[in-house]
Parts: structure tokens; C-alpha cells; sequence
């Protein structure tokens, strides 16, 4: 997408993130094999491939689930987002081959259809260890099989980002299913603890990193909320403002006679970077860059990137997260691309920079402010 950066072709950073996926996975998959060999040595061929194909898919699931909130927490791991998409498919494909190996060993061999037997298999007991865990397993697998399908561009942008996004959390439903489907197969195949232990562990991970991620984002939605509350309900906040890190600060400002905003000073916007505000409940991104001033939608289009993160590349708003870019002062992506965002009208005074909190559509020019004004004591538009 956009000048230089691709979201649909292949290209060099896509190449260095799937040899590095591939060789990760087909490395586990090895030692995992030879670690249950030796501790299991009389295990069969069959069981260990099980094994080995769900092991790795879990793992892969924990892996994926953590990189949000890492990003979120320190903006160094935000290469791991880039094509966060593959290691789902990926972990698909990993699950398929899982479930594929554990019909064909124990359910395709008698009079009952293999997805059938899937639960009458494990009938229910009277001790949780009786649990029948499979049926968990497969409306996983259903989950994780519709976010793979669903997981192309073309889906998001038909689908649009928001309801795109909101089919895609079901990933956490799959992985309270899966964590069930492990927890209580291993209590009826094994009696070494070990194992619940290490799927407790997992769990403990991801939940903790997600609720450091939101108690380290908890100002940024406090602002937010006192910001909405206290600014003027002339305009409606047009996204869903996606939380991002605090490696820019939000600021939140009173409303002037004329309706604009005092948002920041300009030195407190980097070149070809942006300051984030919150104007009317929404974080809107100011940019400062060639000696003007735009302000837009702090939201990708794609898949609700934080645009305030990134910086400008070649004229354009580049989204730190996939590359998606935007002009600033119309907000439209450049040719062939049709995205667009929200611009916002903006003014600059004494060495600040005032903006209407009232969006313009999405793609509708608003002309930039000039940092260098001929009259420094006038409220100017450019």
C-alpha cells in the first residue's frame, strides 16, 4: 500500500517474516519430537505427529495473542504486527493438520461419520477428568478456520474495519476453547502435572500482558472520557478511537469563541511526525511537515492503525503498523489506492495550532496551515 511500503505484494520484509515463521515452526516441531521420543519412548508415530501439530499451533496461538499487547507496551516489537496474519494462517494450517491426524487415528475407521463420532466419543462421566474435550477442540477449529478464510484484504475492505475487526476477536473465543480442549485432555491422557501447569502458564501470559498493556493505557482512556465530556456536543466522534502507545502524548483543550480548538504548540510537533489530541471524544493526528500543518483521523482504514504513530514518507501519512498511506491535507490514499480518513480544518496563532474538532468526510481537502506566517498576530487559515 501506497509509495513505498505493499500490503498485498510480496515483498522483502514479508520474505524475512515467513522463513523466519517456517523455520520456527519446523523447529519446534523437530525438537518436540525428539524431546517426546526420549521421554516417551515407546510412543507411536501417530501420537507424537498429534501431538506435535497441536503443540505447535497452541504455542503459535499464545505467540499471537501476545503481540498486541507487547506493541503496545513497547513500540519495538511492532515489526512482530507488521504480518501478524500469516502466523494466523499459518497456526490454520497447523490446527488442520492436528485435527486431520486425530479423525483419521480415531474416528475414520468405524460405522459412525468421523465428525459425529467427534461427540459421542467422550461420554460424559462423573469426574471432571471425564470432560469430553474434543468437542471443544472442533468449534475451535471452526473459529480459527473462518479468521484464516476472512484474513485477505479483500474481506476488510468488503467487510469494513470495524465489523472486520469485530469478527476477528473471536480468536479469544477460540483460545478459552482451546485452553479447555487442552486442559481436559490432559487430565484424561496424562498424570504428570507438568502439563496443566505449562498450559496455566500460557493462559497467565497473555491475560497478563493484555492487562498491563490496559492498565498502562488506562490515562490515555481517562483523557478521552473527561475530553468527550467536557468539549461542546456539536460534533459526534466518527471511529472508534483505537488505543495506542504513550510514545505520543494526548492532550485535550478548551474550545474558543470561534469553535476551534487551542490544541498544541508547534514545537511540540516533531517534523514529518504528529501530536496526537482529543478533540470531541476522537484522537486526532497533527501533523507538522514542510513548514505546514494537517490534522486528520488518528485511524487507519485498515485495520484501525494508530496514523499518529507513523510519520510522513514521501509526501504521505504512512500507518506505523502495515504501511497504509494517506495525503495529508485531503486524507485519500494515493492512486490506485481508495482509502480515506477524516481531515480537520486547522489554524495557527503565536506559535500554536488551533483545530476544529468537527471532521470533514473522509477524502474532503483541508487546507494546511503555514508555520511561517507573514502576520504572526493573526489567526490564519492557509
Amino acid at each position: 500500500m501506497g509509495l513505498e511500503y505493499s500490503a498485498v505484494q510480496w515483498n522483502r520484509q514479508k520474505r524475512i517474516y515467513d522463513i523466519a515463521l517456517a523455520g520456527g515452526v519446523g523447529t519446534f516441531l523437530i525438537l518436540f519430537g525428539v524431546f517426546s521420543k526420549t521421554i516417551f519412548p515407546f510412543i507411536t508415530d501417530e501420537i507424537l505427529l498429534i501431538r506435535a501439530f497441536g503443540a505447535a499451533a497452541f504455542v503459535l496461538l499464545h505467540l499471537i495473542l501476545c503481540i498486541g499487547p507487547l506493541c503496545r507496551l513497547d513500540i519495538r516489537f511492532l515489526p512482530l504486527l507488521y504480518n501478524r496474519r500469516h502466523a494466523g494462517v499459518t497456526m490454520a494450517l497447523l490446527s488442520v493438520i492436528h485435527a486431520a491426524l486425530v479423525i483419521v487415528t480415531y474416528h475414520a475407521g468405524g460405522d459412525t461419520n468421523p465428525i459425529l463420532s467427534i461427540f459421542r466419543g467422550s461420554p460424559l462421566t462423573g469426574s471432571i477428568a471425564g470432560v469430553p474435550f474434543q468437542p471443544f477442540g472442533f468449534f475451535a477449529l471452526v473459529i480459527v478456520l473462518l479468521l484464516a478464510a476472512t484474513s485477505h484484504d479483500f474481506w476488510l475492505a468488503n467487510l469494513s474495519a470495524p465489523v472486520w475487526k469485530s469478527l476477528h476477536m473471536l480468536v479469544y473465543v477460540a483460545y478459552g476453547l482451546l485452553v479447555l480442549h487442552v486442559t481436559f485432555g490432559v487430565l484424561q491422557a496424562e498424570v504428570n502435572p507438568v502439563y496443566v501447569a505449562i498450559t496455566a502458564l500460557g493462559l497467565v501470559t497473555v491475560l497478563g500482558l493484555h492487562i498491563s498493556a490496559a492498565f498502562k493505557e488506562a490515562p490515555i482512556d481517562r483523557a478521552l472520557h473527561r475530553s468527550s465530556r467536557r468539549e461542546e456536543p456539536h460534533s459526534k466522534p466518527t471511529h472508534h478511537a483505537p488505543r495506542t502507545t504513550e510514545s505520543q502524548s494526548l492532550v485535550t483543550s478548551a474550545a474558543t469563541e470561534d469553535g476551534f480548538i487551542d490544541a498544541c504548540a508547534i514545537a511540540d510537533i516533531p517534523e514529518s511526525r504528529a501530536r496526537m489530541v482529543c478533540l470531541s471524544g476522537e484522537r486526532v493526528a497533527i501533523f507538522k511537515y514542510d513548514g505546514k500543518i494537517s490534522a486528520v483521523s488518528n485511524v487507519c482504514q485498515h485495520q484501525n492503525g494508530p496514523l499518529g504513530e507513523g510519520k510522513i514518507l514521501d509526501g504521505c501519512i504512512t500507518c506505523p503498523w502495515h504501511g497504509y498511506q494517506y495525503a495529508p491535507e485531503t486524507g485519500a490514499s494515493p492512486p490506485p489506492f481508495v482509502e480515506k480518513v477524516p481531515t480537520f480544518n486547522v489554524r495557527v496563532k503565536n506559535g500554536r495550532v488551533f483545530v476544529h474538532p468537527k471532521p470533514n468526510p473522509p477524502g474532503v481537502r483541508a487546507e494546511p496551515a503555514l508555520i511561517a506566517s507573514p502576520e504572526p498576530n493573526a489567526l490564519q487559515t492557509a
